[in-house]
């Protein structure tokens, strides 16, 4: 007789069984409330794998006592959902679960949405991708997104003890968790792959001589033969964390920064996209408060071109390290900013005579660049002139910030300028 495996025969009967995702299917959340009043509308669930899209899916479905269809995107085409909505035209409100639809093309999309907007199907898509980019707008706009999280240490924690508990198969036997740090941590809260990890390693455990079969942190590692990283370097995964590694550097933390950094490491990321990125935030978050940050940045990118990896991690690490332990200031960044905001809302202002370039004799005598002066030939090297169009005049574009470095560009700002731009 073949068994099911673990995680198959504990799947929830019920919606109130669901371990997790408590924001909504607490008493007053929304899922909560669609089963209350049988009514659902489209929807998208979006969250990482193993977290329940599926699972509740069919739960919401059979709170209904709706005809219910399943379509993989891996492997259906336009045909196989022109045929459910065929099928469903005499069955109006049939509820069409599409696993992946984030692998659904522009046309296999296309061809869903008349029949949303009529209410002939409501959709249920699942997705591990961000909706926003790998989903046609205006299949969102026709349903609700729902983000689901990865769960939590104590709903894993919640799933092992019901497993040993409520498992035909498992409560049969005499199992003891000595330990559960690496059946957490390779799960990645991944509820699926916790499952399936506790019941390998509960067939390649030996019962000691009392019958007991031991579950600990060294049986599970040598069971899992593998690192626990979740990264896809095209996916959603990949930008949460290149953005959670430059907010840490930003917010002058270089342990968060190092972990993010090893995160892409370890998931196989391209180390020039990592490095590529340490130079942006180098000019933005680091900028003029330590103009070094940039050079290091920018001879980070030359070195992994030259050795690359492994050995380019290090390289990695210490341009990353440097960049969040450097102080901090964005002028740089929130000036070109500024400027480029005020020349898309004044359009293109003449350049004034004296600044423009006296290249031919008609423009020079047209007076281009006759009043302008040589700051050079100021012992100084400094003379006050106009350098602002008309209409812009005294209007500040770079602040510094309070660091050591700006603070001196600014009191050399404030001695030039006087209060010209209010420094």
């Amino acid at each position: 007789m073949v068994v099911a495996p673990l995680s198959e025969r504990l799947r929830p009967k019920t919606i109130f069984e669901v371990v997790g995702q408590q924001h909504l299917l607490s008493k007053n959340g929304v899922f909560t409330r669609m089963v209350e009043s049988k009514t659902i509308p489209s929807m998208i669930l979006w969250g990482p794998p193993g977290v329940g899209k599926t699972t509740l899916a069919r739960l919401l479905a059979e709170s209904t006592k709706r005809p219910f269809k399943t379509l993989s995107a891996v492997s259906a085409g336009v045909k196989d959902v022109r045929e459910v909505i065929k099928d469903a035209s005499y069955a109006y409100g049939t509820i069409l679960f599409i696993d992946e639809i984030h692998r659904f093309s522009k046309s296999q999309q296309d061809a869903l949405l008349n029949a949303v907007e009529k209410g002939i199907v409501v959709l249920i898509g699942a997705t591990t991708e961000n909706p926003s980019f790998e989903v046609n707008s205006a299949l969102i706009s026709r349903s609700q997104v729902y983000c689901l999280e990865p769960l939590k240490k104590e709903d894993l924690l919640l799933l092992i003890d019901r497993a040993l508990e409520k498992d035909v198969v498992l409560k049969k036997k005499n199992i003891s968790i000595k330990e559960n740090n690496d059946l957490l941590r390779y799960s990645g809260g991944d509820a699926r792959r916790l499952l399936n990890l506790l019941e390998l390693s509960i067939e390649a455990a030996k019962p000691n001589a009392v019958g007991e079969i031991e579950i600990t942190d060294q049986l599970v590692s040598l069971v899992a033969q593998q690192k626990a990283v979740r990264y896809d370097k095209k996916g959603e995964n990949h930008y949460d964390i290149i953005s959670a590694l430059i907010k840490s550097i930003r917010g002058s933390d270089p342990n968060a920064a190092v972990y993010w950094l090893a995160r892409m490491i370890e998931g196989g990321e391209d180390p020039k996209f990592i490095a590529r990125r340490l130079i942006i935030s180098a000019a933005e978050d680091v900028g003029n408060a330590n103009p070094t940050a940039l050079i290091v940045a920018n001879n980070c990118m030359q070195a992994i071109q030259y050795i690359g990896m492994p050995e380019g991690r290090i390289v990695l690490s210490q341009a990353t390290t440097y960049l969040a332990c450097s102080p901090k200031s964005n002028a740089a960044y929130a000036a070109i900013g500024k400027a480029q905001k005020i020349v898309k809302h004044t359009g293109d202002l003449p350049v004034p005579l004296h600044l423009r370039n006296a290249s031919t004799q008609l423009l020079k005598e047209l007076g281009y660049a006759d009043a302008y002066i040589y700051p050079h030939d100021d012992p100084q090297g400094f003379i006050s002139q106009e350098y602002m169009p008309e209409g812009l005049e005294g209007e500040p574009l770079f602040i510094p910030k309070k660091n050591s470095r700006e603070q001196e560009m600014l009191k050399r700002l404030q001695l030039m300028w006087g209060k010209k731009y209010n420094y």
